[in-house]
């Protein structure tokens, strides 16, 4: 009689490489996301885990803080800390989980939980809702910074290449942002109210100021990808160095979050902006840095995110349409994609209300409840036991989140749109 272990093995494991024709092991290599690129370590985890999560969300915590209030502000921060922590930690643990088989991308620990179709149309479009929106999103982000370090510094030509990695980068401006707000004090005329006059109001911001948190611990899209790059033996599965560098990077998560949070709140309460960096003007040379920390950060982050996109369009085109493995086809539909991106980030720049709308609307399932869902559907925990009472009390929370969240965000694009020039 089979036995389930030998199911799997029969079912989910990769080939010899000696089975493998030469044209399946050249497609191999030449997409971005494979088996031929585990040379990864725990500390690679750690760099790429804060590149992809402290990004443009953490620059808005303040004003979502100014549309939610202290007590709701801060207990909405440490509970998403938490549950995303958690289904980080899910999805690490759930990397190797068929014997003999690496899920190496999002959409395939999908398929291997509700099936090989069913997966694929439950992760797959969330998921590409998800990394395009962030890019465009860091598009955004990355135009008003570079129109701040212009007003501040007036040209380009003084513009030193900064050398330093994405994730130095998203720290270094993370405390850049708390550290000059503090300097600066609290403001004499600081106000601590909601900052809409009316009831409606206020709840449509509390509804877009729980997007705009979602969307700051949004890296889950990119975790599958992130773990294929590393090895794993039996002794020493991937799921240790990865879980050991996500951990670290989720301390300097918190390390940047929690401090912008309530030091831009604290001093300038509900006049900040929904960029902190656009609040703030001095010392010039610091807030200027800060900018561009922020846009060489975004080219780091833009890629990584854009990564599963490049992967999914690129073994579209070769394994299924069959056009060459080349690096112009790769040239080509990378630079089509980046200009699509920036069209639309050009043409809709409202910063808070698409925070909202794309962390409510796709960030929810696939960072708050969808692993826990595939945890339930993979593990099977008795009902009532501790591991199921947390897992549906996620799920609860993230469809909850992803009913209400985007319908402030919306709201808010809406209000921009009403005063909004095209390409202005």
């Amino acid at each position: 009689m089979e036995t389930e272990g030998s199911t799997y093995e029969t079912k989910y494991s990769f080939r010899d490489v000696a089975e493998r024709s030469a044209e399946e092991s050249a497609i191999d290599d030449w997409l971005p996301v494979g088996p031929s690129r585990r040379t990864g370590k725990w500390w690679y985890s750690a760099v790429h885990n804060i590149t992809v999560i402290v990004g443009a969300g953490v620059l808005g915590l303040p004003y979502a803080m100014a549309e939610m209030g202290w007590g709701p502000g801060i207990t909405f921060l440490v509970i998403s800390w938490l549950v995303t922590l958690y289904s980080l930690w899910q999805m690490v643990q759930m990397h190797e989980i068929a014997p003999g088989k690496r899920f190496d991308r999002y959409h395939e620990l999908g398929q291997h939980a509700f099936g090989e179709k069913l997966g694929l149309w439950i992760v797959v479009p969330q998921q590409l809702i998800v990394v395009v929106g962030v890019d465009i999103v860091y598009m955004i982000t990355g135009g008003q910074c570079l129109k701040k370090f212009h007003h501040l510094l007036h040209n380009f030509n003084s513009i030193v290449r900064v050398s330093l990695a994405a994730a130095v980068m998203s720290v270094s401006y993370s405390t850049i942002a708390w550290g000059a707000s503090g300097r600066r004090g609290v403001q004499p005329d600081v106000r601590y109210g909601y900052k809409s006059k009316t009831t409606a109001g206020r709840v449509f911001d509390f509804f877009s100021a729980l997007g705009s948190i979602i969307f700051a611990y949004g890296g889950h899209n990119v975790v599958m990808e992130i773990q294929a790059t590393m090895p794993s033996t039996p002794r020493k599965p991937s799921k240790e160095p990865m879980w050991r560098g996500a951990f670290v990077a989720y301390v300097v998560v918190a390390l940047c979050y929690f401090p912008v949070a309530v030091a831009g709140y604290l001093v300038f309460g509900n006049e900040v902006d929904e960029n902190i960096l656009i609040t703030l003007h001095r010392p010039r040379w610091l807030v200027a840095t800060a900018n561009m920390f922020v846009v060489v950060h975004l080219i780091g982050g833009y890629q990584a995110y854009a990564m599963p996109v490049f992967d999914m369009m690129e073994s579209l085109l070769v394994m299924k349409l069959k056009f060459t493995a080349t690096w112009r086809l790769r040239f080509v539909t990378r630079n089509i994609y980046v200009a699509l991106t920036m069209l639309v980030a050009i043409s809709f720049p409202f910063f808070g209300g698409v925070l909202g709308f794309i962390g409510g609307f796709a960030l929810a399932p696939t960072t708050y409840f969808l692993p826990c869902i595939i945890w339930l559907c993979i593990h099977k925990p008795g009902r009532f036991t501790i591991s199921w009472l947390i897992n549906w009390v996620c799920i609860i929370l993230g469809v909850l989140l992803m009913v209400i969240a985007p319908i402030g965000g919306l709201r808010q694009i809406i209000i921009q749109a009403k005063t909004y020039k095209f390409y202005s």
